[in-house]
């Protein structure tokens, strides 16, 4: 399904968990790489402002919905559409790599949080092996001269997959330039899920999430720096159901 944001078009073409793990099982297979994103209603939001970012998202090999309004919006429009956020990939994805004898990777994050990060996946996921991580410094530039040496590092360490953990739109800005610069790489972008797996940041409990409540948890977590970014999400929402409703 195509997501209309103003300024052009992005499209889920991953809708469900099955398939979008064997297209990855595919890709690692064959060593062929590719970008993954997530997408969300903040990206939404983002996309008309950001020429970079639409050009990034526009390199992307694999998009998912990440977010439950998304998920809505798609169903609204008579689509069948399963929840796939990030941080829910990293597991099952990193267990496809640890049974092809993939090495991984991480980039973003500190070097403490990335550290607890790769040993709480090793100890999670058997066989696997975190052969670099990567934590930029700050004001760091995806498009940058120490962004092709990052890439690179990742490159000659033996990875060939790898978790972005920058936020939106660096993430996917950084993922669309390592697609392109290392073809044989997966990229992945995959938000906070590193700073859940490593136990810096704490997720919102499972029922929350059932409830479709995560939000709300994260933004009274933080409401400084995310009650804006929920409310300029919640403006777009209905434009976004009026096209869905009447792609029906």
């Amino acid at each position: 399904m195509e997501f209309d944001h103003g300024a052009g078009r992005v499209r889920v073409n991953m809708t469900d968990r099955a398939a979008l793990l064997a297209e990855v099982s595919a890709r690692l297979g064959a060593g062929r790489g590719f970008a993954l994103a997530t997408l969300n209603l903040d990206h939404l939001v983002k996309l008309p402002r950001d020429g970079a970012f639409r050009d990034a998202y526009a390199a992307q090999d694999l998009v998912t919905a990440d977010g439950n309004p998304v998920v809505w919006l798609a169903r609204l429009a008579g689509r069948e559409m399963a929840l796939l956020p990030g941080s829910d990939l990293i597991t099952p994805l990193a267990e496809l790599a640890a049974a092809q004898g993939v090495p991984v990777a991480l980039i973003g994050g500190t070097e403490a949080s990335l550290k607890a990060a790769a040993g709480a996946l090793e100890a999670r996921v058997p066989g696997l092996r975190v052969a670099a991580r990567i934590a930029p410094p700050m004001g760091f530039d995806p498009e940058g001269a120490a962004a092709d040496a990052a890439l690179d590092a990742l490159a000659a360490s033996g990875a060939r997959l790898v978790f972005v953990a920058l936020g939106a739109p660096k993430q996917e800005r950084l993922a669309a330039r390592g697609r392109a610069r290392h073809s044989e790489i997966g990229f992945v972008s995959i938000g906070a899920g590193l700073d859940f797996i490593a136990g810096t940041q704490r997720r919102a409990p499972r029922l929350v999430r059932r409830l479709a409540l995560e939000w709300l948890w994260r933004a009274a977590s933080d409401p400084a720096r995310l009650a804006g970014r929920y409310a300029r999400c919640a403006l777009i929402l209905p434009g976004h159901a009026i096209r869905a409703w009447r792609m029906r």
